[in-house]
């Protein structure tokens, strides 16, 4: 029996935090939804630090996606989630320097695979070099890796279905979840967890946040009316 994918919820717009993040955090924390997150980008790290411990107070499991290119970007990125005492590093390009600095404080590292430009993000590269580097980045302890599934330039499903079934560890389909038909393939192939948000601010699922985030772990649930 497959596993449930778990929905993170991301209050970001175009791979950057939304302004009022916290608002919308404190009109939602009540939804079904037992992972949150946003980007490094889009806030004073002061106020991703009040927002990050608000989501703990509410029993959240946090995750700050950092896109970066750069070693030391990206690890820059990792310190800010330190900071901010977050559950889950997502994104940047692996270095054994993140790695490393992950593993000494206790964050669950999921970097990306493939070649990743632009922002908002775009992938590249071929699915068997992806898999290849995915196992490599397992073999030396991360948690898991941020797949930008459909942020591929090449045949989106067919990744997405390769990946997820031979990478044996969490694997989160991060970016453009933002359809029905993309809901059902990440139901079929089960991910880890999967990732929405620029899709909730755009009302894709519904006319409300909160309601939208209900519906969606609902249909992933049961499946019925959503779509």
């Amino acid at each position: 029996m497959k596993q449930q994918s778990n929905l993170i919820v991301m209050l970001t717009r175009q791979d950057r935090t939304v302004e009022n993040a916290a608002a919308i955090f404190e009109q939602s924390r009540h939804a079904a939804a037992e992972y949150w997150g946003f980007k490094e980008a889009g806030l004073p790290l002061p106020e991703m630090r009040k927002l990050f411990q608000r989501m703990r107070d509410c029993h959240k499991k946090t995750a700050l996606e950092v896109v970066a290119y750069t070693e030391s970007e990206c690890l820059q990125g990792a310190r800010m989630a330190a900071e901010c005492g977050c559950d889950l590093l997502m994104g940047t390009v692996f270095s054994d320097a993140v790695n490393k600095f992950c593993q000494d404080h206790h964050i669950q590292y999921m970097p990306f695979v493939g070649t990743v430009s632009g922002r908002p993000s775009v992938l590249e590269g071929g699915i068997d070099e992806m898999v290849l580097q995915a196992k490599t980045y397992l073999q030396k302890g991360v948690f898991g890796i941020d797949l930008l599934g459909y942020r591929y330039t090449g045949d989106k499903s067919r990744l997405i279905r390769r990946f997820v079934a031979e990478v044996n560890a969490p694997v989160c389909v991060a970016g453009s979840v933002d359809s029905c038909g993309r809901l059902d393939e990440i139901r079929r192939t089960a991910p880890w967890a999967f990732t929405i948000g620029s899709a909730f601010f755009e009302h894709k699922f519904g006319p409300d946040f909160a309601g939208q985030i209900d519906r969606v772990v609902r249909y992933m649930e049961q499946g019925g009316p959503l779509c």
